[in-house]
């Protein structure tokens, strides 16, 4: 059985192979690992809150605000008033969003199919959901610095 250590381990040493060789292919568009994920979870869903967003990347508000603040100088996404919430802002992708998230998509491909090939679709599958428990186990008791889980600050969605 594997102990902690080894799978912690295995799983930063699988996200690091992941993410430097994601990096170096985006990089010919001026886009990182970090901003792909960004753009392939709004693809995903309609405008989202700034905090929806990072819920669904599993990044912090701050980290979310600083890619936003440069895809947007890009025209790659936009950010506009909710039309309920004064204090949020929603975020999707611009039509030049959408058009650079495929080329992204399509040069990112090689990659995924290289990581999935070791993987029968059975254990591609399992491990989708091993992972996916490992996280909510990780994330259940998380409290937001500076507060309660229920507390809500305006700077979360700038």
């Amino acid at each position: 059985m594997a102990a902690g250590h080894d799978i912690a381990i295995a799983l930063r040493a699988a996200y690091l192979a992941l993410h430097r060789r994601s990096d170096a292919a985006f990089s010919a568009h001026g886009v990182t690992a970090d901003q792909f994920v960004l753009l392939a979870t709004l693809e995903r869903g309609h405008a989202l809150t700034q905090r929806e967003l990072g819920r669904r990347m599993s990044s912090d508000p701050s980290t979310v605000r600083a890619m936003l603040v440069l895809l947007e100088k890009r025209g790659l996404v936009e950010r506009n008033s909710h039309p309920t919430d004064a204090r949020a802002r929603t975020v999707a992708l611009t039509a030049e969003g959408r058009r650079t998230f495929r080329e992204l998509w399509t040069v990112g491909e090689p990659i995924r199919q290289r990581m999935i090939g070791v993987l029968s679709s059975d254990e591609a599958g399992t491990l989708v959901g091993l992972l996916a428990r490992a996280a909510e186990s990780l994330n259940a008791d998380r409290v937001p610095v500076g507060g309660s889980a229920s507390s809500h600050s305006p700077e979360d969605e700038r």
